[in-house]
Parts: structure tokens; C-alpha cells; sequence
């Protein structure tokens, strides 16, 4: 067969190329022409659609209406399933439980749940209590639907106008949802919440049923929880039978029950009464001339002695008492009788010392809160403070704050170290430059104190030991490299931290050695009790025995078996450290004269938190002081009024009992004081140089302890007057230092009490 030529087959090419080219010009003229007679034809048959003049702008309006709309539907959605996943099908229910609490005594100390507030059915509830209620927090009530447009907008205009009183923008069924569901944190993200789940209670709940829960649920002052508690506990009557200048004295209470209680302040409680009187006559509930009686007779509380409240330990209880119920440890009883370990005398001094102490000195350190939690070493709940003002803020800062706890978290750094059989409490430690990647914490001045025993590290609070030691136990596990090991040392330190009983998730940063993570209150105070009772986990707990309607024990818990988490080798030697922290340390101020004290102060960037946690064999306590925004503090740090706080709560409540000894504190031998060992670590650290004789090695150990000396009697003569060292009120000031990724650490050294991570 003959091949055709090459000019052939190139005329074959062209030839198919032309016509390839002519169909596809063909295909797209008849594909152009055919879509162009279609759009003529639909424009044909839309022109009967087609509209001019203000139809035409109506329908672009709600074209336009319509799609930002649906954004602001999709928007709204969204913002709403934060608040919405705060609900439950049975969120109403979970609420039913009815708990009676009794101190370690015996004596019943308050009541939660629906026992305490459904004493009253809505139907009996006195129509002038109502009438007062409404006129004063939300006359639109029956009209709205959870918020209320109208009603903000005449606040606003009230307020900026600044005649009369401040009105509040936020209607009863928003103060419910707060109540039932939020804190009082005052945040925009809550005030978003609180408005979606306004609106969802109202298309839940009739009317009536949000009124009838915000009379039950409210706080009211004193304790007291609902109207009906607080008119037998103001007035010790029945609510039914209040007059109308009683019924105006306690609807004043609902938005600011500690400023205008009549326990509290008269004056204010019958001005305030006096203003819901007028409510009522602008509201027309009641007319001028039947307010007269009640403003020429004002209301007057009954005498009480000053209560005892538990207020914030009592809404932990009953929260955990919840759980409890919850996790199927109660059975399916309802109604329940909870004895706690609480004891008033403990509860008393501790809220007395946190008033006084905020009193005395709060404006001097720019300090506003505090958080206390006192517990037996087997974490047996005896005392909470969650805040100075229980009226003004139920939010407790015991239990649900996060701060971070500087230095107050080095024991659980040394206690890892322990555990590791790397150190000992007298294994001599370096005190000098170190550096985690570029992260380089430093000591005060930027001075080092050498070579020196661990337990002195930890009496001084240095900054430098933690990480050293957090990297030696990673290279105990045989990990070679310094930043791999000083990681997996933090692994380590966290898993004992959580064992030992923090429930807070730790944050793993190069810094978290030295307290840059963030941590409750009442986790410091069950992670110290651990070295308090022998090394064993002490899960705080507040049911020592729970009994149902019947009187029947359905729970104890003295059933619960601790888990030992620490050797009693490991808890003896960090008790004998912690108590070198005391009593020639940062914590003097918590000493006790006649009981052992065991402890660690602390106090965080910018003194924006200040801390000590203390024990003795008898109770721990951790103390913290702080604002509520982390404003900074006015240099306040956690040996100062942490430990005296600690001091004066603990003083009285180890008088008149039983001491008990501190776990192996007792079995070991004094360790050299302060100014000897560091003369000792000077000296050792010279001799490594090689380079002196040793006559010359002599006089400067002798030069350095004596200089150690006057600076140890000018830091107790400065921890005794409270006031600076004159000596060393021109050195360098505490630099600040910030790595990639990681919080600002202020430099400071252990032995000056001074702002920073890691500082006392």
C-alpha cells in the first residue's frame, strides 16, 4: 500500500482544520442567535411584571428589606445559641430540688431550692406587693415580649436628662434569666445572653409564672431569697399581710438589696420606699391620696442581731449538691437534708477579716475583692468568702474566678521534683541566667545568689529555680535537648497538678513554672491540702451526710476512699520547705505563735493578684486579693495582705483545740538558717572558679556572709515596718520582659517582695 506524501497529508490537516474552525463559528453564531430570540422572548413575557414610579421603589424596598432580613436572621441565630445552649429540656426541673443545709453541728444555716421559695402560691400573693414591684422595675410588663424597646428608650431619655432617679433599661423577665441562668459579670456577651433568653422564657412561661419566679428567686438582702422570706425576715410577718409602706420598702430592695436595706441603712430603705410610693401613683395603680398614710407612717423593720450569712458557700453547696443529685448519688429524692462541715465560727472570722482588711487598707492598695476558701486537710469545706459584698455581687471569686497564682504555684513545680528522686529538699540548686527558647526570666536587679540549698530557692521565691528544675526532670526521662526537656518537665508538673486536685485546665507556656496560668482559689486550696494530710487527694466536698424527706441516710462521705498522690517521704520534705517559706521566708506575716505553718505567698504581674496559701495539721487556706477588671494593685503583694488575712482567720480558729502535726514536719532536723546558707552557697560558688587561693576563698565567704547578714536584718526590719528599705530604695527597678507568645514577667527576686510572675 502506498503512503500518501507529506504534502498530501498537510493539505488533509488544513482542510480538517477549516472545517473544524467553520462548525465551531457556526455552532456559537446559532447558539448567540437562538439565546438572544430566548431573552427577547422572557423579556417579552416579563414586561407584564414591569412596574414604574413608586411601585418600582416599593419593590426594590422589599427586595432590600428582604435580604438584610435574612442576614440579620442568620446574624441573630447565631448570637442566640450561646444563650440558648444554657437551657435544657428539663431546666425548670433541675431547679426543683428542695435542700435544707446544717452546719457541722447540726444547726440549719439556710435553704436552697424550691422549698425555700414556693411557699406562696402566685394567686396569694397581696396584689399591692405586685402593683409595687411593677411600677418600679417594669409598668410595661403584661405588654412586652422579654425586652422592651419603649421602656429602654425612656430610661435613656430619664437618665441623660439626669431629673429623678436612674432608671434601669432591663425588664423583670431579663433579670430572671441573669438570675436563673447567668452571673452578674458585666460584659457585653452577657447582656446579649440575658436578652435571647428573655425572649426565650417568654414563650415558655405564661406571664404570671415569670413574675411568680422573679418574686421566689431574687436576692433581697440579708440572705433572704424571694418576697415571702424577706417580709418575715425584715418585717417577721406573713407577706399577705403587709401594709402598702412595707409592700414600697420591699419591692426597693430588688435591684440593690445591701444599699437599701432597712438592717443596713433606714435613711436610704425609706427613701427608696418613698419613690416606689410615687411609681405607684405615675403607674395609676393607686391614687395620691392612698399613698399618704404610708409616707406620713413609714415602714420599720423589726430588730435583728447581725446574722452569720453563708451566702456564697450555701450557693456552692447546693450546686454541688446538683451534681450530686445529678450523677444518681441521691437516689431520686427531691426534698433533702444536707449537714456540711461548715462552721460559723470559721465563716465569721473570715468574713469579718476580709471586711476589715478591704476597709483599712483597700483604698491604700487599689484592691476591691477577695476570694477565701478555708478547708479541712481532707477537703471537708469550713468557710468561703467569694466576694466583699454578697448584695452587690453574687459572682463568687472563691470558686469561679481564674487568676493566675504567681509563686503560689512553685510547690506543685517542687513536689514534681521530689517525686522525680532528682532532688532532695537540701540538693543544691544555681541560681543564675537561664533561658527557655528567648524567654529569660530574671531575678530583682538582675542579681543572682549562686550556689544554695533547694529549700532556700524556695524560701526566697527565686525564679530562675523552677525552670532549671522543670528542665532537669524532662532530662530525667532521658530527653536530651534542654527546650524538649523543659516541655515535657511541664507535662509532668501538670499531671501532679491536676492529680493533686486543680480542676482548672493549665496552659502549657515556658512560663507556667513560675505561675503564668490560671487557677481558682478554691484549686490552690485543694491542691495544698495535699501536703497538709499525708499526701493524699482532698476533693473538696460540703455533704458530710445527706438525708431525704423520710430521715433516711442516702449518703456519706466518709464511704469516699482517697487516693494517695504523693509518698509521705515527698509530702514530708515539701511541708519542711513550705514552712521555711513561713517562718524565714515571704510569709512571715502568717505566722501563728505555737503552730507550725506551712505555705506560699504570691503575687503576679503588674500586682494584679495576690495570693497565700497556708496549712498547719489542722485547716488550709487560700487567700487571694485582686479586682475584678485585673486592674493592676497598688504594689500589693501575697505576703502582705494575703497573709494577714490568712493570719487572722487562722489565729482564732486554732485556739481551743487539738493540735495536729504537720505531716513528717516534725521527724526532720532544722536546716541551716538563711544568712549561714548563703554564705555557704557563696562560698561554693567561688570555689569553683579555681582561681583564688583558699585563704582568699575564707575572707570573701566571710565578706559575703556578713553583707548577707545586714541584708537579711534590712528585708525582716522592712517585712516588720511595712516600709521600703532605704538601702536599696535607689537599685534597679524590677525590669519587665515580654517573649514571643508569652505573658510580660516582671524580674523580681524572692527575697523583695515585688511585682511579677513567680514573685512572692
Amino acid at each position: 500500500m502506498r503512503l500518501p506524501s507529506l504534502k498530501t497529508l498537510t493539505t488533509r490537516i488544513s482542510r480538517a482544520a477549516l472545517a473544524f474552525d467553520a462548525w465551531v463559528n457556526a455552532s456559537l453564531y446559532e447558539g448567540g442567535h437562538s439565546t438572544t430570540e430566548a431573552y427577547e422572548r422572557f423579556q417579552a413575557r416579563m414586561q407584564v411584571f414591569s412596574v414604574r414610579g413608586w411601585k418600582r421603589y416599593a419593590l426594590d424596598l422589599t427586595s432590600e428589606g428582604v435580604t438584610l432580613g435574612t442576614v440579620g436572621a442568620l446574624l441573630l441565630l447565631f448570637l442566640a445559641q450561646p444563650a440558648f445552649n444554657l437551657t435544657s429540656d428539663n431546666w425548670l426541673k433541675a431547679q426543683d430540688l428542695a435542700v435544707t443545709f446544717l452546719d457541722r453541728y447540726g444547726t440549719e444555716v439556710g435553704r436552697r431550692g424550691i422549698k425555700h421559695d414556693d411557699s406562696l402560691k402566685f394567686d396569694d400573693f397581696p396584689e399591692l406587693m405586685i402593683k409595687a414591684l411593677l411600677s418600679t422595675e417594669d409598668r410595661r410588663f403584661y405588654e412586652h415580649w422579654g425586652i422592651d424597646p419603649i421602656g429602654t428608650a425612656r430610661a435613656l431619655v430619664s437618665n441623660s436628662s439626669g431629673r429623678g432617679n436612674m432608671q434601669g433599661g432591663s425588664t423583670l423577665t431579663q433579670q430572671l434569666a441573669k438570675n436563673l441562668f447567668l452571673t452578674n459579670e458585666r460584659s457585653l456577651e452577657r447582656k446579649i445572653n440575658e436578652a435571647f433568653l428573655a425572649f426565650w422564657l417568654e414563650t415558655h412561661l405564661t406571664k404570671n409564672q415569670i413574675l411568680k419566679l422573679y418574686l421566689d428567686r431574687a436576692y433581697m438582702g440579708g440572705g433572704t431569697f424571694g418576697a415571702v422570706a424577706a417580709a418575715d425576715y425584715y418585717f417577721g410577718k406573713r407577706l399577705q399581710d403587709v401594709t402598702l409602706a412595707e409592700a414600697a420598702m420591699l419591692a426597693g430592695l430588688f435591684k440593690a438589696p445591701t444599699k437599701y436595706s432597712p438592717n443596713v441603712n433606714l435613711p436610704a430603705a425609706r427613701s427608696r420606699a418613698v419613690d416606689v410610693l410615687h411609681n405607684m401613683v405615675e403607674a395609676g395603680f393607686v391614687t395620691e391620696g392612698q399613698i399618704q398614710t404610708a409616707l406620713r407612717n413609714p415602714a420599720t423593720p423589726v430588730t435583728r442581731t447581725k446574722d452569720i450569712t453563708a451566702d456564697y458557700y450555701l450557693d456552692w453547696a447546693f450546686n454541688e449538691v446538683k451534681r450530686m443529685a445529678d450523677a444518681g448519688k441521691l437516689r431520686n429524692d427531691r426534698v433533702l437534708t444536707v449537714k456540711t462541715p461548715l462552721d460559723l465560727s470559721i465563716q465569721r472570722s473570715a468574713d469579718q477579716a476580709v471586711e476589715n482588711t478591704l476597709r483599712r487598707f483597700g483604698d491604700q492598695y487599689d484592691v476591691d475583692e477577695a476570694g477565701v476558701v478555708i478547708l479541712d486537710p481532707d477537703g471537708a469545706l469550713r468557710a468561703m468568702v467569694g466576694g466583699a459584698d454578697y448584695g452587690e455581687s453574687q459572682f463568687n471569686r472563691a470558686t469561679d474566678a481564674l487568676r493566675q497564682p504567681g509563686s503560689s504555684f512553685k510547690p506543685y513545680v517542687y513536689a514534681a521534683a521530689l517525686a522525680s528522686g532528682l532532688f532532695k529538699p537540701d540538693t543544691p540548686v544555681v541560681d543564675s541566667p537561664v533561658c527557655v527558647g528567648n524567654w529569660c526570666p530574671q531575678n530583682y536587679g538582675r542579681s543572682y545568689s549562686g550556689r544554695q540549698p533547694m529549700w532556700l530557692a524556695v524560701a526566697k521565691s527565686v525564679n530562675t529555680i523552677p525552670i532549671k528544675v522543670t528542665t532537669a526532670i524532662g532530662k530525667g526521662l532521658g530527653i536530651t535537648h534542654d527546650w524538649k526537656a523543659a516541655k515535657a518537665g511541664r507535662e509532668k508538673i501538670i499531671q501532679l497538678a491536676k492529680a493533686m486536685g486543680v480542676t482548672t485546665p493549665l496552659t502549657d507556656t515556658p512560663s507556667l513554672p513560675i505561675g503564668a496560668t490560671e487557677v481558682t482559689v478554691m484549686d490552690q486550696a485543694a491542691g495544698f491540702a495535699v501536703f497538709a494530710n499525708g499526701g493524699r487527694v482532698a476533693k473538696p466536698y460540703v455533704a458530710t451526710e445527706v438525708r431525704n424527706s423520710s430521715g433516711e441516710v442516702i449518703y456519706r462521705h466518709a464511704d469516699e476512699k482517697p487516693v494517695q498522690v504523693l509518698s509521705s517521704q515527698v509530702t514530708a520534705d515539701m511541708n519542711y520547705m513550705l514552712n521555711k517559706v513561713v517562718e524565714e521566708g515571704t510569709a512571715r506575716k502568717a505566722q501563728i505563735e505555737g503552730v507550725k505553718v506551712a505555705g506560699k505567698t504570691g503575687t503576679t504581674n503588674g500586682y494584679r493578684d495576690a495570693w497565700f496559701v497556708g496549712y498547719t495539721g489542722n485547716y488550709v487556706g487560700a487567700v487571694w486579693y485582686g479586682n475584678d477588671d485585673h486592674s493592676p494593685t497598688n504594689k500589693m503583694t501575697g505576703g502582705s495582705l494575703p497573709a494577714m488575712t490568712w493570719h487572722e482567720i487562722m489565729a482564732p480558729a486554732h485556739q481551743g483545740i487539738e493540735l495536729k502535726p504537720m505531716p513528717g514536719l516534725n521527724d526532720r532536723k532544722g536546716a541551716p538558717q538563711v544568712a549561714q546558707a548563703q554564705a555557704d552557697g557563696a562560698a561554693a560558688a567561688a570555689s569553683t572558679s579555681g582561681r583564688l587561693s583558699r585563704r582568699s576563698f575564707e575572707v570573701l565567704s566571710g565578706l559575703n556572709g556578713l553583707f548577707r547578714t545586714v541584708e537579711t536584718s534590712r528585708s525582716a526590719a522592712k517585712n516588720e515596718s511595712g516600709k521600703p528599705d532605704p538601702a536599696r530604695s535607689g537599685s534597679v527597678a524590677p525590669e519587665r520582659m515580654r517573649a514571643p507568645g508569652l505573658a510580660p514577667v516582671d524580674v523580681a527576686e524572692g527575697a523583695r517582695a515585688s511585682g511579677g510572675f513567680g514573685t512572692p
